[in-house]
């Protein structure tokens, strides 16, 4: 649990002198068991898509710990949560489906979904349910029967459609959306259990995302 230590710290201590001289802490605690655990699914991630990006790097799959402030208000130098992301390699990946991991110091969390979907990408996939709200229900029907994961994002205020069925609501009134499993850290952390954990469920996820992949 040392590398959730590390994150606390550097919550705390968030500066270039107290990051330089943990720099090695970072590299140990943190990118190489990253590294290790992109190598560990990478091959499994490419039997959902054969596309997926899976090079255990930074800027690959591996988030940096370098925050951009140039045009934020907080102006804190480093990241104090870091992401895993198997995405297709192209430039506005952000609008198409992926799945992560993230830790962080209080927590961490995993699933799929939308990074930052433009307007016209959630319009598409309001239209796909309108088109053939079966084959929608049908894609999504593990949902109601597994406890792993909740369904997360911001929702238009304005409702679309008011005669779409309640259940369906929760998906068709999202401006984003990713589901997600959100856990305190455990034993699983970093270990083997946490690779058997993430293939588990990133095959859960795999039919809808090859469903919000068509969009």
């Amino acid at each position: 649990m040392d590398s959730i230590v590390f994150l606390k710290e550097l919550k705390k201590n968030n500066n270039k002198q107290w990051f330089e001289s943990h720099k090695q802490d970072y590299e140990n605690l943190l990118l190489t068991p990253l590294k290790n655990l992109v190598a560990d699914i990478g091959n499994f991630m490419l039997s959902i898509d054969s596309d997926f990006e899976i090079r255990p790097a930074v800027d690959k799959t591996i988030s940096r710990i370098y925050r951009d402030t140039r045009f934020s208000r907080d102006k804190s130098p480093y990241k104090t949560s870091l992401w895993v992301t198997f995405k297709r390699p192209k430039k506005n990946w952000k609008d198409a489906p992926a799945y992560f991991f993230e830790i962080s110091g209080n927590y961490y969390r995993y699933g799929m979904g939308f990074y930052s979907a433009m307007p016209n990408t959630m319009k598409k996939f309001r239209d796909k349910i309108d088109k053939n709200p079966d084959e929608f229900n049908k894609t999504i029907s593990f949902f109601s029967k597994q406890n792993i994961f909740v369904l997360e994002g911001k929702k238009y205020k304005r409702i679309f459609d008011k005669n779409i069925a309640t259940e369906l609501q929760e998906w068709y009134q999202r401006k984003n959306f990713y589901l997600v499993c959100n856990k305190k850290q455990d034993d699983n952390l970093f270990s083997n259990k946490l690779t058997d954990e993430l293939i588990k469920g990133y095959n859960l996820l795999s039919g809808y995302y090859k469903y919000l992949l068509k969009l």
